[in-house]
């Protein structure tokens, strides 16, 4: 469940960093869509870090590295 989580916070994040350049395209820069539409990436990003630190804290993710 966790997993699906993350995956679909990664997936709002590309969503919101391509309505970003859309916005950014469209209005030549001159709005606030741009900025609005980052600051969610940004949050979004956020939120994806504290989800991944959750899982490793809860054991629920665990890294299978050797080194």
């Amino acid at each position: 469940m966790l997993k699906a989580a993350i995956v679909l916070m990664l997936l709002a994040t590309v969503a919101s960093l391509f309505s970003g350049l859309f916005f950014l395209v469209k209005d030549e820069g001159h709005g606030s869509r741009v900025v609005n539409a980052l600051t969610l990436r940004v949050i979004l990003a956020g939120l994806t870090l504290a989800l991944i630190a959750w899982g490793f804290y809860s054991g629920q993710l665990v890294s299978h590295a050797t080194w």
